[in-house]
């Protein structure tokens, strides 16, 4: 059981981190499920995604290990939910309007290139370059459909001398309203409190 907690707890970690830095534009006021595959130094990590402007759902896969996380940007609160064990852990999601990421501490550049077609989809295609006032810095183009949703992007980021290639990619994006029940804790399923260990984990993690 412990080894599945971390799990989910890394596998919280790293959607959020990957999540702050793919998705660092404005949320689409659309609702639409896809399929994602994000790519790092780390590995790759694949999920089916079902988002409104104010919830979001990833079901994941990764180890052999099945988990859901559900952020509620309208309750400021995460879900890691793990079915096999009919369990969730619970922690704050980004406290920050649900409509816009935070990007105070960037300088972006963003330049329209045109439309280009990507899985036989029409997108417009942008080069963004993001400089954060600790020098940090994310370059690359970014894909979007043309209800705004972030459906490519390829970028490197560079901090301290290191470079660090990042990708995601959504497929198979369906534009349609999502079943409200997706977006909640299944019922019978039973809290787990790690209390402070849980939380301390995730923000060593993040480098909180």
């Amino acid at each position: 059981m412990l080894t599945r907690c971390l799990l989910c707890l890394a596998l919280t970690a790293a959607t959020l981190i990957t999540t702050q830095h793919a998705l660092a534009i404005d949320r689409v006021n659309v609702e639409y499920s896809a399929d994602q595959i994000i790519e790092s130094e780390e590995g790759a990590t694949q999920s089916r995604i079902y988002s409104t402007p104010t919830k979001e759902r990833r079901d994941m896969s990764q180890g052999g290990a099945v988990m859901t996380m559900i952020t509620r940007y309208d309750k400021h609160v995460s879900w890691t939910v793990m079915p096999e064990e009919k369990m969730y852990m619970e922690a704050p999601a980004n406290t920050h309007a649900p409509n816009k990421s935070d990007l105070s501490g960037y300088q972006i550049e963003q330049t329209a290139l045109g439309e280009e077609t990507v899985n036989g989809v029409v997108m417009n295609k942008s080069k963004i370059i993001m400089t954060g006032n600790d020098g940090t810095k994310m370059g690359g183009f970014m894909w979007t459909t043309k209800e705004g949703i972030l459906a490519k992007i390829d970028a490197l980021a560079v901090e301290k001398g290191q470079k660090a290639r990042f990708k995601m990619e959504q497929t198979n994006i369906k534009v349609t309203k999502q079943p409200a029940e997706l977006f909640e804790i299944p019922q019978g399923f039973e809290k787990l409190d790690m209390g402070g260990m849980g939380m301390d984990m995730l923000k060593g993690m993040m480098g909180r």
